[in-house]
């Protein structure tokens, strides 16, 4: 009943515009009548989006599957993702929603409406996580909405595409920008995934002189470090 009320919706704001065609046009498309759309969707808007409600729980269910031990950032990049597969498992659906959206001004305050609903369940964890920065909840604020930014441009870069690029190579270089710009990379250097710095301790007397002490830390280092 859901997919046929979105199918009789679609087909009707196609052939007549969102604002010219109303609830009773839809349920009488789809053969049902005005109590069972309102079962499925509070209001008109809510038939363009009818997939936002599951992934949003998906996101927050992800979110909450973490360990606490991995870096959150990332973590944070790949619940996002999970939204663009969900635009991708059907894409005729997401391209011709996108551009209804943007012919439609109430459609695109509804859709900010939801894009502030992922952003603030991102932010929601991220404090959580941060919680012991004295910059915590800045620094999860920021994330969260870089997080969001950067989804959204691959996603748009999909969909301009009609859905025809690589939305997984699109998202990949959006989360890695995030994740090289505020990632912890502390866990990534004892990850493998970064390069460490060198660190020398040097114990000297007070009275060696300073050759001495350089020559020590060049020793150490090797020969492709000259101090």
């Amino acid at each position: 009943m859901r997919e046929a009320l979105v199918a009789a919706a679609f087909e009707l704001f196609l052939e007549r515009g969102f604002e010219q065609t109303t609830v009773d046009d839809i349920v009488s498309l789809a053969g049902v009548g005005r109590r069972s759309f309102f079962r499925y969707f509070p209001a008109k808007e809510d038939v363009v989006f009818p997939d936002h409600e599951r992934g949003l729980a998906e996101m927050t269910e992800f979110l909450e599957s973490g360990t606490g031990e991995e870096d959150p950032v990332k973590h944070a990049c790949d619940a996002a993702r999970l939204v663009l597969r969900m635009y991708a498992e059907q894409p005729s659906f997401s391209v011709q929603r996108y551009r209804l959206t943007r012919k439609v001004p109430g459609l695109r305050a509804y859709e900010l409406s939801v894009v502030w609903r992922y952003e603030h369940t991102l932010a929601a964890y991220l404090r959580g996580r941060f919680a012991g920065r004295p910059d915590g909840p800045l620094r999860a604020d920021v994330i969260a909405a870089a997080v969001v930014a950067a989804h959204n441009h691959a996603l748009r870069t999909w969909l301009r595409s009609g859905g025809e690029s690589d939305w997984v190579a699109e998202v990949d270089a959006a989360m890695s920008f995030v994740t090289t710009t505020w990632g912890d990379r502390r866990d990534s250097v004892q990850n493998g995934e970064g390069p460490a710095d060198d660190v020398v301790v040097l114990v000297a007397s007070r009275r060696a002189p300073l050759w001495r002490m350089v020559q020590g830390i060049e020793s150490a280092l090797g020969d492709t470090h000259r101090v």
